[in-house]
C-alpha cells in the first residue's frame, strides 16, 4: 500500500462516518478559533487603552503628593505625606525646558443654572490645561492666565454639562454655581467623549485655587508637568525632583513620567492578553484530547477492518500510520476551518 493508497482509504474512511468526523474536527476548530479571537481581543484592548493614554501626549510628568519610605529600624515602616502647593507648581515652571505646569484638583459637586441641576465631576487646573492634555474649546476660551494664587472666578463647561443647562442657548457669560461658589461661564470644551469609562464631556474646569476653596482643600491633588518635545524624560524628572526637594527638605513625593506609566500599563495588558491567550489554549488542548479519544475508541470499535488488514499482510507500523493520519487529516480540516473562522 503506497501513499496515495493510505490517502485514499482515509479519506474514504473520514466520509463513512461523517457525523464523527465532523465532531472530532470540531474540537480542534473551536480550540483553534478561541486561541485567535481571545488573542486578537486581548491584543485590541492594550492597543485602545495605550492610544487613550497617549494622545495627551508622552511628554507629560505627574508629581503626587506623599511617598512612603522603609526604615532599618523596628518602627517597620513610617509614612510621610506633605502636601503639594500651587507655589510649588508655580517653582516649576522656572524649570528649563518647562513648557507647561497644571495643578490639578478633582471632586464633584452640585452644579446649578437656573433652575436646573446636575452632579458633575468637577476639575481645578490651571490656566494650561487645555494645551497640557490637548484639550480644544467649541466656543469662548479656556481659563486666563491669571495668577492661580488669585484667579478669578471663571468656568468652563463640557459640552454635555452644557447641553444639560443651557439647552438651545449660549451659555457664555452666564452665571452657575458650583456648590456654594459663583462662577462665570466664559467658554465650552469641544466634546472628547469617553475616556478608559471617565465621561471628559461631563465635567467643568475651574481656577485650581477656586477648587481648593469649593472642597475644603489645603493641598493639591497632583500637578502636572509638560515639558519640551524630545527633551529625556528621565533627567526631567530629576530636575523636577532637585527643586522639590530644595522646597521641602525631603522627598515626601512621588514623580511618574507618562513613559513609566505607559510602560507598567503595556506589561499589565501585556500579561492579560497572554493570559486571555492561554485560556483559549486550554480549548484546544481540550480539543486534541478529544480527537485523541476518539481515535482510540474508533480503533477499539474497526478491530476486524484491523484484522482484515493484517491478513492482506499489513505492518503494524502501516496499520499505525494509517490511524496517524485520519487524525492528522481531521485536525488539519478542524484547524482549517477553526483559522477561517478566526480570521474571518
Amino acid at each position: 500500500m503506497d501513499t496515495l493508497d493510505q490517502v485514499r482509504f482515509v479519506t474514504r474512511s473520514i466520509r463513512a462516518k461523517r457525523l464523527h468526523s465532523v465532531l472530532t474536527g470540531l474540537g480542534i476548530a473551536v480550540g483553534i478559533a478561541a486561541v485567535i479571537l481571545l488573542t486578537s481581543m486581548g491584543e485590541g484592548l492594550q492597543r485602545f487603552v495605550l492610544a487613550e493614554f497617549t494622545q495627551f501626549g508622552t511628554n507629560l510628568v505627574s508629581i503626587s503628593p506623599g511617598k512612603v519610605t522603609t526604615f532599618g529600624t523596628s518602627l517597620g515602616v513610617i509614612g510621610s505625606e506633605r502636601l503639594l502647593t500651587i507655589e510649588d507648581g508655580e517653582s516649576l515652571r522656572r524649570r528649563p525646558g518647562v513648557e507647561a505646569v497644571v495643578p490639578v484638583v478633582q471632586g464633584n459637586a452640585e452644579v446649578k443654572a437656573g433652575n436646573r441641576t446636575r452632579r458633575i465631576t468637577v476639575y481645578g487646573v490651571g490656566a494650561e490645561m487645555d494645551r497640557a492634555f490637548r484639550l480644544r474649546v467649541q466656543s469662548g476660551r479656556f481659563l486666563p492666565p491669571d495668577d492661580p494664587r488669585t484667579a478669578r472666578p471663571y468656568v468652563v463647561l463640557g459640552s454635555r454639562v452644557r447641553q444639560e443647562l443651557f439647552p438651545g442657548r449660549n451659555p457664555l457669560g452666564e452665571r452657575v454655581q458650583i456648590g456654594n461658589l459663583p462662577l462665570r461661564v466664559i467658554g465650552v470644551m469641544e466634546s472628547k467623549g469617553q475616556i478608559l469609562g471617565f465621561d471628559m464631556d461631563d465635567t467643568v474646569y475651574l481656577p485650581a485655587v477656586r477648587a481648593l476653596d469649593l472642597f475644603n482643600r489645603e493641598g493639591l491633588m497632583e500637578i502636572d508637568v509638560l515639558y519640551r518635545e524630545g527633551a529625556d524624560a528621565d533627567e526631567m524628572a530629576a530636575a523636577i525632583r532637585r527643586t522639590l526637594l530644595a522646597r521641602h527638605g525631603q522627598e515626601d513625593f512621588t514623580i511618574t513620567t507618562q513613559e513609566q506609566m505607559l510602560e507598567v500599563l503595556d506589561s499589565v495588558l501585556g500579561m492579560l492578553t497572554a493570559a486571555v491567550g492561554a485560556l483559549g489554549g486550554i480549548s484546544l488542548v481540550v480539543g486534541s484530547v478529544g480527537i485523541f479519544t476518539v481515535m482510540t475508541i474508533a480503533v477499539r470499535e474497526r478491530t476486524g477492518e484491523i484484522g482484515l488488514l493484517r491478513a492482506l499482510g499489513a505492518t503494524r507500523g502501516r496499520i499505525l500510520s494509517l490511524f496517524l493520519l485520519e487524525g492528522t487529516l481531521l485536525a488539519g480540516l478542524g484547524g482549517a476551518a477553526g483559522l477561517a473562522v478566526g480570521l474571518g
